[in-house]
């Protein structure tokens, strides 16, 4: 190899020496149009025309940017270097040959010492796959356009595309489509050619090479697809219910091509088709009778065709639908007997029915029939109706009720369902470990065989808002899927019944969701109650069609103003909750929010204030304040009971009663006198009628006859009469000498003393007697306070002057002494006397 490579470096040296001028250094070979995605290619870079760089100073690389390893380099001599790459990825690309070498001359001619190669890359065309050609047909002839298709195998590059043509060759020559880079061409014969051999093939063509697809050897007519048959028309006939009768046209005349029918059909709704055997259509004809469907249903019926030589060829597309409802007939399956609540203690038992599996006609009616042990009992026509068909039979005084149902409709009657009831509470048979759950859009239902063997039957019943709905299961299963049309987000009752010889047992039931979501609305918060520091709330429930799915829990939220909201969750069975730790006088915004599995709803803010005072706090004052007052009040009274002295003293002034008083008359000369009170008089002391202004006319006059022992007492004031007449009175006691000793004056301070000196001689305007008379002075010790008027004696005075005093009475004649009379003895003391008022003393 090493030779080759020299070769073609002289080859390349010596086309280049006959340029008149180099215009690089570096010249790369080969120049090849295309290379082969997945294939090794080897390039070559000879130095021309320096000595400035060597193969060693070379290096290359892929679109300026990847290095290629030196472990891919072979070098040929001292001015070629070789390099082997791995043609990969759809892109083209250029391969350089550049110099390292950082002399002078390089820098200054880098243009010089670079040179590249331009790598188109492209797949080599492969053979075609799945040709197919098709001759279509054109009103009542074939088209001259024959349509071929097929898989492209390989790929394909933006830069070198891969060409496909279609040859076809029969008698008259050979043809040929348009080049095309698609998968899928057409032909133009002219004219179709019935009844002459087909040659088709496809040619793929590149860069790369030219291949040829498997030729395709067919019969012109087996290219052909014709219309779908035409005029297709069922027919019901009255005398066969099971049957329809199904006519149609040729699409083509039979002279250039004979055909071959495929019919199908199902009931109307349904998309599972049935087909009937080719073998039975396989003949020239324009009918065909559909048999074994079933009365008064709707069908959907299509119709194909194609060649029938050699059952090839395209089918042509199916027919417009032809739809046809079978003729009626008698029912042929019971009706499907069923009861609403039970019977076992002799309430209203209410069956319902649904219209037999194969009616085979439209339902006009339903016949009742009652039974017991001894035969039918009643019966009874209920119309038929297309929301219930439903009967109530009361059990109250039959023990034993065998109900009995058939179908009725124009063509005859069904036969009969039964169902027993029973007026009994016996032990029932019951299935066990009833599950209910959901999967991929189904509702699944799994029991557990019930102990008891003679087992008919089982019932799966579900109902919701008022309506139910039912299933028959074999005695054989424990599980099933319900078959009914179940809605989203509505809550299902669903239970399993079992059937033993016609007698239902009922058992255990449970609730289920087809599918869950989030709760249409919330709670509504109807009440609250408000304390101080808690809050009572009541809320409803959500309506069941609301919720939408399973209650799992509430959460109440609630906060004050401009504060961040609190959360409570509280259980599913709740309808009720109290808020604690709130403040009083307070108001709150609380919401509840009901969640299911799928998501939450809340109800609308509910606003409450909390009470200004906590329960008891008014009574409480109202209790401490009354019975402060209450101890006040007795305190109050107790103080008053204590002071009752000082109170009387200070709001109730003591009226002296001369009563109680002691009245000493006394004299200096003459020894006291006692005078006995008289019963008739008024006043006790008989002075106290004597005039202010007399007493003092008196006293004047008498002044000289008037003896005192002056070293004996000594009146400060002088004081005269009690009562009403009073003059010249004074409160201050008498003031002893000092002769008189501790003792007299102890008695003396304990007592108010009064004194009053009478004249003798009589009353105004009277003569004196003859005989002398002395002047008495009088006194008296009394514990009684005196009189206001006795405390102010000026006012006394001018008001006793006023006064006109009626002569005295003999009774009431003054005490007298006479002066001998008086002896040593009254100067120790003096003698009082108390003459008591009879008839008690006059307020003042």
């Amino acid at each position: 190899s090493g030779s080759s490579y020299q070769q073609t470096a002289v080859v390349m040296l010596f086309r280049f020496s006959k340029s008149a001028e180099f215009s690089t250094h570096l010249v790369t070979s080969p120049h090849v149009p295309v290379v082969e995605i997945g294939t090794n290619f080897t390039a070559t870079c000879v130095i021309v025309n320096t000595v400035e760089v060597t193969a060693d100073s070379l290096y290359w690389n892929l679109s300026e940017s990847s290095v290629v390893p030196e472990k891919n380099y072979i070098k040929i001599n001292e001015s070629a270097l070789a390099v082997t790459i791995l043609i990969s990825g759809e892109e083209s690309e250029w391969l350089f040959c550049s110099c390292k070498k950082n002399s002078p001359y390089v820098s200054l001619n880098k243009s010089k010492f670079i040179h590249g190669i331009y790598l188109k890359k492209a797949y080599p065309p492969r053979r075609v796959e799945n040709l197919s050609c098709v001759a279509e047909q054109d009103g009542k002839l074939v088209s001259g356009f024959l349509n071929c298709k097929w898989d492209a195998v390989g790929g394909q590059t933006e830069d070198v595309k891969t060409n496909y043509t279609v040859m076809v060759q029969h008698e008259s020559g050979t043809y040929r489509s348009k080049t095309t880079f698609l998968n899928k061409t057409m032909v133009d014969l002219g004219f179709f050619p019935h009844f002459m051999h087909f040659d088709v093939w496809v040619v793929a063509d590149n860069l790369l090479g030219t291949v040829e697809s498997e030729h395709l050897k067919q019969d012109a007519n087996e290219f052909v697809k014709t219309d779908p048959p035409s005029k297709v028309t069922a027919f019901p006939e009255e005398l066969f219910p099971n049957c329809l009768l199904i006519k149609w046209e040729h699409p083509i005349e039979d002279v250039r091509i004979k055909l071959t029918y495929q019919i199908r059909y199902c009931e109307s709704g349904s998309h599972t088709w049935s087909y009937i055997p080719l073998g039975d259509t396989d003949k020239v004809i324009t009918s065909f009778r559909l048999q074994n469907l079933q009365p008064n249903s709707a069908y959907v019926i299509q119709m194909r065709c194609r060649n029938r030589e050699g059952n090839s060829g395209p089918w042509s597309n199916w027919s417009a639908n032809e739809t046809k409802t079978t003729p009626e007939d008698r029912p042929r399956s019971k009706p499907d007997l069923w009861q609403l609540s039970g019977g076992d203690h002799g309430e209203e038992v209410q069956i319902i029915c649904k219209d037999p599996k194969h009616a085979n006609g439209r339902i006009t009616s339903f016949g009742l029939i009652l039974y017991n042990k001894n035969g039918p009992l009643e019966q009874e026509i209920i119309p038929a109706d297309q929301n219930q068909n439903s009967s109530k039979i009361s059990l109250a005084d039959k023990q034993f009720v065998r109900v009995c149902v058939n179908a009725n409709n124009s063509k005859g009657t069904s036969p009969e369902a039964c169902l027993i009831l029973v007026r009994s509470s016996g032990k029932k048979t019951t299935v066990e470990k009833l599950k209910v759950w959901t999967q991929e859009g189904q509702m699944f239902v799994e029991w557990k065989r019930p102990n008891n063997t003679a087992v008919s039957e089982y019932v799966v019943e579900w109902a919701r808002h008022g309506k139910t709905d039912w299933q028959r299961e074999n005695k054989t299963t424990t599980r099933t899927a319900i078959k009914g049309s179940l809605e989203k987000f509505v809550r299902y009752n669903v239970s399993v019944y079992v059937i033993q010889s016609g007698r239902v047992w009922k058992l255990v039931h449970k609730e289920a969701y087809l599918e869950q979501g989030a709760p249409e609305q919330g709670p509504t918060i109807n009440k609250s109650y408000p304390a101080y520091d808690n809050a009572h709330l009541v809320w409803d429930e959500i309506p069941l069609d609301k919720r939408r799915g399973f209650i799992t829990n509430y959460n109440i939220s609630y906060r004050k103003e401009n504060e961040a909201p609190k959360s409570i969750r509280v259980a599913a069975n709740n309808t009720s909750y109290t808020l604690t730790e709130l403040l009083g006088n307070t108001k709150y915004e609380v919401w509840i929010s009901a969640s299911t599995v799928a998501g939450s709803k809340s109800s609308n803010p509910h606003s409450f204030t909390t009470l200004r005072y906590a329960p008891g706090t008014i009574e409480g004052i109202v209790v401490g304040v009354s019975l402060g007052f209450l101890f006040f009040v007795l305190m109050a009274l107790l103080l008053c009971f204590l002071k009752k002295d000082v109170l009387k003293e200070n709001f109730w002034p003591q009226i002296p009663n001369p009563g109680e008083s002691t009245i000493g008359n006394w004299s200096p000369d003459y020894p006291p006198k006692e005078e006995t009170p008289k019963e008739n008089c008024v006043s006790g002391v008989s002075v106290l009628d004597v005039g202010v202004c007399e007493v003092k006319l008196g006293f004047e006059e008498d002044k000289t006859s008037l003896s005192l022992k002056k070293g004996k007492y000594l009146s400060e004031e002088h004081s005269s009469g009690i009562g009403g007449s009073s003059c010249m009175s004074s409160p201050r006691q008498s003031v002893s000498d000092s002769d008189e000793g501790p003792d007299l004056a102890d008695s003396t301070a304990s007592t108010v003393q009064y004194s009053s000196v009478v004249a003798s001689s009589g009353y105004k305007g009277q003569t004196p007697s003859s005989h002398s008379q002395h002047s008495i002075f009088s006194r008296s010790e009394s514990t009684q306070p005196l009189l206001d008027s006795e405390e102010h004696p000026d006012v006394s005075l001018q008001e006793g002057c006023r006064q006109v005093q009626p002569p005295p009475r003999p009774e009431d004649t003054e005490l007298t002494t006479e002066p001998d009379s008086l002896s040593a003895d009254t100067e120790s003391g003096a003698v009082s006397s108390y003459m008591p008022q009879l008839g008690g003393y006059r307020p003042q």
